[in-house]
């Protein structure tokens, strides 16, 4: 029987881990560090993440660390509505103007799925790792259905958008049957 066996959910303003709140102080990107230097401290890479990779990364690392079953993560499937928006602004800020000197720093997050990947290094997770672009969030379950119905009993899933620096949502779930 599919059941979610525990989720994160991150805000701009908060955080709830299975229904009970963390306490931050900050908001928005700051409060991702802030979750961060709590929570994970020893990856020196998160601070050259975009948002959208800092967003997953961390909501997974907080996530991973108090579930008693990460070690069985086989996938991670995550999803958003508006892809790598705004590091695609940002990176097209690099070269418009006549200013043509484009961020390779930028470059490589214009991609949504680099957060997936970013999770399965940190974790050692060796199984698949897909990122969709769909409209609304209840279209990933019947994705995470399917998968969970094939070999794979564990995956990391769900939502993780952001729009802007300090504008995103992610609401991600390990899921087993």
């Amino acid at each position: 029987m599919l059941k979610t066996e525990s989720y994160i959910e991150i805000t701009p303003r908060s955080v709830m881990l299975n229904g009970q709140a963390i306490t931050v102080q900050e908001t928005g990107d700051k409060m991702l560090v802030e979750l961060y230097r709590r929570y994970a401290g020893d990856y020196p890479k998160f601070f050259k993440m975009d948002t959208l990779s800092r967003l997953g990364w961390i909501a997974a690392e907080i996530l991973l660390k108090q579930s008693a079953i990460s070690n069985q993560i086989s996938a991670i499937i995550l999803a958003n509505r508006s892809a790598s928006i705004k590091n695609d602004t940002d990176y097209l800020a690099t070269i418009s103007d006549g200013n043509y000197y484009p961020s390779p720093a930028l470059f490589v997050y214009t991609l949504p799925n680099i957060v997936t990947g970013e999770i399965a290094i940190r974790h050692q997770i060796q199984g698949e790792t897909s990122f969709y672009i769909l409209d609304h969030p209840e279209q990933l379950e019947p994705i995470i259905l399917s998968t969970l119905n094939s070999k794979l009993s564990t995956i990391l899933a769900g939502w993780c958008e952001c729009s802007a620096k300090d504008e995103f949502y992610a609401k991600i779930q390990i899921w087993n049957n």
